[in-house]
């Protein structure tokens, strides 16, 4: 006699998402929701059980598109020619990531190692800051020729936020799971819980930078501004708006709330924005002094001497980062390519081994 045993659909959505199946998580969600629909008649069990599967199916779906906002996004055109934030127009030496051709490490770079289009030695590793160079002009941006790993001049890392913003229609060919033009922010504020999973879907799968800002401050206040979660959100809002000294000021409220790594690596992230290595070395090592040899600001640090030319300090850094977790691609990459570079091949040939 066979006996055959169903799990619960809730659970097995769950179970879904965590084992990464997402868009089989979010279909068992919306079967969930479609049998039984919202109802003031409904009971309370049942009603915290949609408000379950509302919830993780706004979690798996916007698991799909998430890209990790740490990263320092490459710049465009419109963020080159327009950029406002500029202290000074001519820098002095050591303190600006757009000054070409200059080396801090107190030996000159070999003449043999290949330049990037900005002057900068080819680092071994490829990032969105080291894809391209910073052209002076708009015609000289407009006529940089293309290679197979950058885009095309005229397009930049918002190219890739408008293509996210699409995802609803593709994962909802009928209409997107959340109607934001009807949607009540103040009502989600009220529920912390929903309310963050809400801002993560806005602004992570809609793209709808406006909305999310709006809901993170009104659940901000609702907050009595004690939540540095809530403070981050806001700094990542303004940041993708371009307001950048407003993000610098809700990343260092957040900080002077809740020492949280994240945090360090948004604020250095908008001072490398902003032209000021400095000042974003100096982020990465008070977050040393608060988790120290944490692998990501041990990083952050080694790649800022990189693009500042001093390769010998990087290299250090990077040393650094493999002493913590000797599997770190991009250090092992970056210290192999500086000896390569520097005639030593058969040490940079263990690294790459």
């Amino acid at each position: 006699m066979e006996v055959s045993v169903s799990m619960d659909p809730l659970f097995l959505a769950w179970s879904c998402c965590r084992r990464r199946q997402l868009q089989r998580s979010a279909d068992i969600c919306s079967k969930i929701l479609s049998e039984s629909p919202f109802d003031q008649m409904k009971s309370m069990m049942m009603m915290v059980m949609l408000q379950a599967a509302w919830s993780l199916k706004t979690r798996a779906l916007t698991e799909m598109v998430f890209v990790d906002e740490v990263e320092v996004d490459q710049e465009g055109i419109a963020e080159m020619m327009l950029d406002e934030s500029s202290i000074a127009q001519v820098a002095r030496p050591g303190t600006s990531l757009r000054l070409l051709g200059t080396s801090q490490g107190g030996a000159p770079t070999p003449a043999i190692r290949p330049m990037t289009q900005s002057g900068r030695p080819i680092t071994g590793f490829v990032r969105p800051s080291t894809l391209t160079g910073r052209p002076e002009t708009m015609e000289q941006a407009i006529r940089t020729p293309r290679t197979a790993s950058s885009a095309r001049p005229g397009t930049s890392a918002s190219g890739r936020l408008v293509r996210l913003g699409t995802a609803s229609m593709l994962t909802h060919p009928d209409g997107p799971f959340i109607n934001l033009t009807r949607i009540n922010l103040a009502k989600y504020a009220k529920r912390p819980n929903m309310a963050k999973t809400l801002f993560e879907y806005i602004f992570h799968h809609e793209n709808d930078v406006k909305n999310a800002l709006d809901l993170a401050a009104v659940a901000t206040e609702h907050a009595q501004f004690r939540d540095w979660w809530w403070k981050v959100q806001l700094g990542k809002c303004y940041y993708r708006l371009g307001l950048h000294r407003e993000a610098e000021k809700q990343f260092r409220s957040a900080l002077a709330q809740q020492e949280f790594v994240d945090s360090y690596l948004y604020l250095a992230k908008v001072y490398q924005r902003l032209d000021q290595p400095i000042t974003a070395l100096n982020v990465f090592k008070q977050g040393l002094d608060h988790f120290p040899a944490e692998v990501t600001l041990l990083t952050g640090i080694a790649r800022i001497h990189e693009e500042m030319n001093n390769v010998i300090s990087a290299t250090e850094y990077y040393k650094e980062v493999l002493k913590q977790d000797n599997t770190h691609v991009e250090a092992i990459a970056c210290i192999g390519s500086n000896h390569f570079y520097t005639d030593q091949p058969e040490i940079a040939l263990r690294f790459y081994r």
